[in-house]
């Protein structure tokens, strides 16, 4: 039997050396983080009273070959019988068919213990949104913990490794589904309440999947994603992992849809699409709080949308890096839906230029309101904050509202932008994906404004490398046309000097 936990470290280890961070810097964030955990993580101290029951008593092998699928649901059954408790997961490796939480559950992966998803489509229900390794639906006081793995096994849905972007399976030539990229997510919470994850490592999902619906039309968004929390109250998400592979598209970290009053913390995202991603599908977002937590992904680090039918209203992001993303801090209306309240303070931000096959430019910061389709509505952005923002980017802030959409009341204090060239991708471009106009030629600058009344800068500093920034000799680019109420108390450019460009 493997040292899955061996594998583990392997795994972090591969992927630092990945990112153009120090490798020490990312390593002594890990070690900060994993000692800063609060008692308030799951009610843990009342799960320890409670019975526990181990998924090897119930028949479970964890041998990595044969389906535990039958014993590891006997185990969960029988805790949700007795008035719920743990259920525990030794060392070993349970490959399942999807398993299914139930009210008072909390799986419990032990030290080297990996839960692998199947990798074949009777593996999953009938129904495409159900198709998930771990699901809870319509649970109480459910959840995750432990320092085990879940594990998707997404290298197996690929079928051809592209450096631009892999190419994956897709199930939709047997009618389960439809689009392109029709596989299975990790994990999903669906209509819980009470919904608690620890400490644990998602890897490897395969996909996501969101489903909505609007009046004028009836679609299916495809994206792989790790943790999917849907229409739940009342979610803790804490000291969790997620590693993705970097060139799989849709492999989302944690999309948090149609959900209120949740919690994410000292959480460690490493993958190839949107690492935090909330979304209103079917109803708002409202409360949500993500802090101390470190981000890379190939597309936005945090994104609100593009599903919008709905609003966003009181989030908080806090103390949070972000590095080698495609796009820091993004806010995508498209659907009709409003955002009000959000403030992003204590943030790095490092985003540069890949594939224009992905969506984003690198920008730091990208907010867009714009009709999905020529009859979609259009949302407003309004009460935005940015509070000491520390930004080293290919790319320039993005604000761009829409005549019916217009973004009001945005607040920039002590903000400071580095702007320089390290990639060979050609510049010259913005991008409204999805939808709206697409890539639009537009010279780059420090900051592009369209449709905004009400901007307020307070201390902003922009910093300049003179070398390989053809045509970024506009530090704010707008027309007084569009752009109203512009407040500015302290606000200088200049270029980097030599001595600043070898720190």
């Amino acid at each position: 039997m493997r040292n899955v936990r061996s594998s583990t470290t392997n795994v972090r280890i591969a992927t630092v050396k990945l990112i153009q961070v120090p490798a020490l810097v990312f390593f002594i964030f890990l070690l900060i983080q994993s000692q800063n955990a609060t008692s308030s993580r799951i009610n843990r101290t009342i799960l320890q009273r409670r019975q526990v029951f181990s998924v090897t008593d119930y028949g479970a092998t964890g041998d990595g070959i044969h389906y535990d699928t039958p014993h590891i649901q006997a185990a969960i059954d029988a805790c949700h019988a007795t008035g719920g408790g743990r259920v525990k997961f030794p060392i070993g490796n349970y490959l399942t068919a999807t398993i299914y939480l139930k009210s008072g559950v909390m799986l419990d992966l032990q030290k080297n213990a990996t839960i692998l998803g199947g990798t074949k489509l009777s593996d999953y229900p009938l129904e495409s949104h159900r198709w998930y390794v771990v699901l809870a639906e319509s649970a109480t006081d459910v959840g995750i913990m432990g320092q085990g793995i879940i594990d998707g096994q997404g290298p197996k849905f690929v079928e051809k490794i592209n450096e631009r972007k892999n190419i994956m399976v897709s199930w939709n030539a047997t009618g389960a589904c439809f689009g392109d990229e029709c596989r299975p997510r990790l994990v999903g919470f669906l209509d819980c309440t009470n919904v608690g994850v620890s400490d644990v490592l998602f890897t490897q999902p395969a996909y996501w999947w969101n489903y909505y619906y609007s009046i004028m039309l009836l679609a299916y968004i495809w994206e792989p994603r790790c943790l999917h929390i849907v229409r739940c109250d009342n979610t803790s998400i804490d000291g969790l992992s997620i590693f993705g592979d970097f060139n799989t598209p849709n492999n989302d970290g944690i999309d948090v849809e149609d959900s209120n009053n949740t919690v994410i913390t000292r959480c460690i995202i490493n993958t190839g699409d949107d690492a935090i991603c909330p979304k209103t599908s079917t109803g708002p977002v409202h409360n949500l709080t993500v802090s101390n937590s470190w981000i890379r992904t190939k597309s936005s680090a945090i994104k609100l949308g593009s599903a919008s039918w709905y609003d966003f209203k009181g989030l908080l992001f806090d103390n949070i890096t972000i590095v080698d993303s495609h796009r820091g801090l993004a806010l995508q209306l498209r659907d009709g839906g409003n955002a009000s309240d959000i403030t992003f303070s204590n943030i790095k931000v490092n985003t540069r230029y890949y594939d224009p096959s992905w969506w984003g430019r690198a920008e730091p910061i990208y907010i867009t309101t714009c009709p999905r389709y020529s009859y979609s509505k259009v949302g407003i952005i309004s009460n935005v904050q940015f509070i000491n923002i520390s930004v080293n980017s290919e790319n320039g802030v993005f604000l761009s509202g829409s005549s019916e959409g217009v973004l009001s009341n945005l607040n920039f204090i002590n903000v400071n932008l580095t702007y320089s060239r390290w990639s060979n991708f050609a510049d010259g471009l913005v991008d409204y994906r999805p939808g709206c106009q697409g890539l639009v030629n537009h010279s780059s600058a420090g900051i592009i404004m369209d449709h905004v009344d009400g901007l307020r800068i307070e201390n902003m500093n922009m910093k300049w490398s003179n070398t390989c920034l053809k045509g970024w000799n506009n530090p704010l680019d707008f027309s007084p046309s569009t752009v109203n109420n512009i407040s500015i108390l302290g606000f200088n450019s200049a270029l980097m000097s030599l001595s600043q460009k070898s720190i």
